[in-house]
C-alpha cells in the first residue's frame, strides 16, 4: 500500500473530513439508453499549439475559440499537439469538420459522464477517460472527462477545465531541445498524455490511503456516528474513483491491440507500461476497499466494545444495588407487628449492616476481576 508522506494529527483527520458536505457529482450519472447526454454551453477559453520536432520548437496560444491557426500549423510536417481548454460545441464541430473527424467521435467529446473507452475509426484514434483532482477541503475527488484523438502527424485533447491539468511535465519536456519527445512521432505524444494522467492517479490513491489509515486510528480514539460518517464519506470517494479508472485498463489494452498505422511499433511497450501501472493502480484502490472494510469492523467493534464497558458498569451497580433494595424494602413494609420497627438503635445497625454488606460486594467482584 501506498505509504503517507505525512502524518497528520488525529484530531485534524475529524476535523477536516467532513461527512455532512453533500456531492453534487453522482455516483452514478450517465444512461446510454436515455441517448447522449450533451454538456452545457461553454466559451472556449483557450487553444495551446505545440508545434516541434527534434530541431524545431514552436509554441502559440489562441484564445477566444479562434481555429484558424491550427489549420496553419497542421499544413506543416513537424508533429502538433493541440490542446483545447474548455469545450464548446462551434470550436469542437469546427476542428472535427475540417479534420475529417467522425461525427460519433464528436459526440463522445461533446458528451459527459462516459466511461473511459478506446475507439479506431477512420483514420484517427480516439480516446476518452477521467482526469482527476484531490479536493484538500472536502477530501472528495473531481474529475474532469477528457478526449484525446490520435492523427497522422497530431494530436489533439479536449479539456473541461481551463485552470488545471496534469500536462505540465509534458510542455516542459516539449521546451527541452533533442528531448525524447521532440524526437518521436505523434503516437509517443499520445501515450505521453496517457502516462501522465495514470500517473496523476496514484497522488489520488495516496491522499485517499493517508485519510484512511488515520481513519483507522481515529475510530480507535473516538468511535461516534460523525466517524462512521467519515468512513461512509471515504467508501464513496474511494468507490467512484475506482469506478472511473477500471475501465481506463481495457482502454490502454486497445491501443495494445490495435493495428493501426498510426502507431509504431516501438511504441507498443510503452503503452505496455501504461497498461501495467493502470492494472496497479487498480489493484491498490482494491487494497484501500479491503482497507475501509476493515474499518468499518473496528468502527463497530469500537462501539460495541464501549456498550459492553457501559452494560458492564450498570451490572455492577444493579448487582450492588440489589440486596441493599431488597433490605430497605423489608422495613419500609408498613406491618404493626415488626419488632425491630422499635429498636432504638435499628436503624443505625441496618446502615452499617448495608454497608458492611455493599463492602463485602465489591471486595468480592474485585478477587473475581469482574470489574
Amino acid at each position: 500500500m501506498v505509504k503517507p508522506n505525512r502524518i497528520l494529527p488525529i484530531q485534524d483527520v475529524l476535523e477536516t473530513l467532513n461527512p455532512f458536505k453533500v456531492r453534487k457529482q453522482r455516483l452514478m450519472n450517465y444512461n446510454p439508453a436515455t441517448g447522449p447526454i450533451t454538456r452545457k454551453q461553454t466559451v472556449c477559453e483557450k487553444i495551446t499549439i505545440f508545434n516541434y520536432r527534434h530541431d524545431h520548437f514552436e509554441e502559440e496560444t489562441v484564445k477566444g475559440g479562434s481555429t484558424e491557426p491550427i489549420f496553419k500549423h497542421l499544413d506543416s510536417k513537424n508533429t502538433v499537439w493541440i490542446n483545447v481548454d474548455g469545450i464548446n460545441r462551434e470550436t469542437v464541430h469546427d476542428i472535427c469538420m475540417r479534420l475529417n473527424i467522425h461525427i460519433l467521435l464528436e459526440d463522445d467529446i461533446m458528451s459527459v459522464g462516459q466511461r473511459a473507452k478506446m475507439d479506431e475509426i477512420g483514420e484517427h484514434l480516439f480516446c476518452l477517460l477521467p482526469m482527476m483532482y484531490f479536493n484538500q477541503d472536502t477530501c472528495t475527488i473531481e474529475q474532469e472527462q477528457v478526449s484525446i484523438v490520435l492523427g497522422k502527424n497530431f494530436v489533439i485533447s479536449f479539456q473541461e477545465d481551463a485552470e488545471r491539468d496534469v500536462f505540465n511535465h509534458i510542455r516542459d519536456k516539449l521546451r527541452i531541445n533533442n528531448s525524447r519527445i521532440r524526437g518521436a512521432g505523434a503516437d509517443y505524444l499520445c501515450y505521453s498524455l496517457l502516462d501522465v494522467i495514470v500517473d496523476s492517479y496514484y497522488s489520488i490513491i495516496e491522499k485517499l490511503g493517508e485519510r484512511i489509515e488515520l481513519m483507522e486510528d481515529a475510530v480507535q480514539h473516538q468511535a461516534n456516528t460523525r466517524a462512521q460518517a467519515r468512513i461512509n464519506l471515504l467508501r464513496r470517494e474511494l468507490l467512484l474513483f475506482k469506478r472511473a479508472i477500471a475501465p481506463v485498463r481495457e482502454l490502454v489494452n486497445g491501443f495494445l491491440k490495435s493495428d493501426s498505422e498510426l502507431l509504431e511499433e516501438r511504441t507498443t511497450k510503452y503503452f505496455k507500461d501504461v497498461h501495467d501501472h493502470i492494472i496497479q493502480a487498480n489493484d491498490l484502490a482494491e487494497n484501500y476497499r479491503d482497507v475501509i472494510l476493515t474499518v468499518q469492523d473496528l468502527y463497530h467493534t469500537q462501539i460495541n466494545l464501549k456498550m459492553n464497558e457501559i452494560m458492564k458498569v450498570l451490572a455492577v451497580v444493579t448487582t450492588l444495588m440489589a440486596p441493599l433494595t431488597f433490605i430497605a424494602g423489608i422495613y419500609g413494609m408498613n406491618f404493626d407487628n415488626m419488632p425491630e420497627l422499635h429498636t432504638q438503635n435499628g436503624y443505625y445497625f441496618t446502615m452499617l449492616f448495608m454497608l458492611i454488606m455493599l463492602i463485602a460486594m465489591i471486595i468480592f467482584f474485585k478477587k473475581k476481576k469482574w470489574f
